[in-house]
């Protein structure tokens, strides 16, 4: 089979959260290791050539491990930041253990390290194929997009947002490393592209993209300005009501799942602070 197909990992059991593209003979982003028997189901015996990852989130990468050990010929593309954690997980999972505690085999399963030779570090820029990467930073140092030209398609991970259901389009902001900037940059270098398919791994395939990035610009500014004006507690329940009114209950759930509102203040707030700095 070629062509485009989005794999709902279906992660703790939600659907409609966690999206693995397959895209001619790779896959972008397969999610957590926790969820690697519903991908599998999803692929049905298919090995990809690469798994290409836009950044090194555990939510959209910590599968990679588990995968490549069972497809021994499958390469993986990252970002060169992002290459080492994937090489050597150990600073990642302390670091993801300090927030999730006893949560993290639940959330996120086994993380095992990648062979180094079988890793293809990217600067962005480069052109593989059918392929474009484009640096994307805002989200993560580390988040990269793919083009896939012959479809005009835009593998953008977090960068260009979530969009759950049709809901609104909403950054996910958490620390460490958000930086809303170089996020507005990127969505220059997406735009720029022309692409004439959004691909968000939260969740799904999208054909207005005009109105989806000028719709995340006007969230980023008004995330921006709530976390600037609001406590913790009061931005909260300002993203929950909101939600609540966007949405249906499963998607507000999904919303909440992937982009705990907690850990959004949060990386607003060190992003604000390091400006301020």
């Amino acid at each position: 089979m070629s062509g485009r197909s989005g794999i709902d990992v279906c992660h703790l059991g939600n659907p409609g959260v966690i999206c693995c593209f397959r895209q001619d003979d790779v896959i972008i982003d397969p999610g957590p290791a926790s969820s690697v028997d519903n991908l599998l189901g999803g692929l049905d015996g298919f090995v990809p050539r690469a798994i290409l990852l836009t950044h090194v989130h555990l939510d959209h990468a910590s599968a990679s491990g588990l995968l490549m050990e069972r497809w021994p010929e499958t390469e993986l593309w990252v970002h060169e930041l992002g290459a080492p954690h994937m090489v050597d997980p150990e600073r990642l999972v302390a670091s993801a253990t300090r927030l999730y505690g006893d949560r993290m085999d639940e959330l996120w399963g086994e993380i095992v390290p990648v062979d180094g030779s079988r890793v293809r570090s990217l600067e962005g820029g480069e052109q593989i194929g059918d392929w474009e990467v484009a640096y994307t930073p805002g989200h993560a140092r580390h988040h990269v997009s793919y083009l896939h030209r012959p479809s005009m398609t835009a593998f953008t991970g977090d960068v260009a947002g979530m969009r759950i259901a049709g809901g609104p389009v909403l950054p996910p902001t958490p620390p460490p490393d958000i930086d809303l900037d170089a996020w507005r940059s990127s969505l220059d270098a997406v735009e720029a592209w022309e692409p004439s398919t959004l691909a968000l791994t939260h969740f799904g395939s999208y054909d207005d993209v005009d109105v989806h990035i000028a719709s995340l610009r006007r969230n980023l500014d008004m995330v921006e300005q709530w976390e600037r004006e609001l406590t913790a507690e009061e931005f909260e329940a300002e993203i929950a009501d909101w939600l609540r009114t966007e949405t249906s209950h499963h998607a507000a759930e999904a919303y909440a799942q992937v982009m705990p509102a907690d850990t959004c203040y949060a990386g607003l707030e060190r992003a604000r602070l390091g400006r301020a700095g």
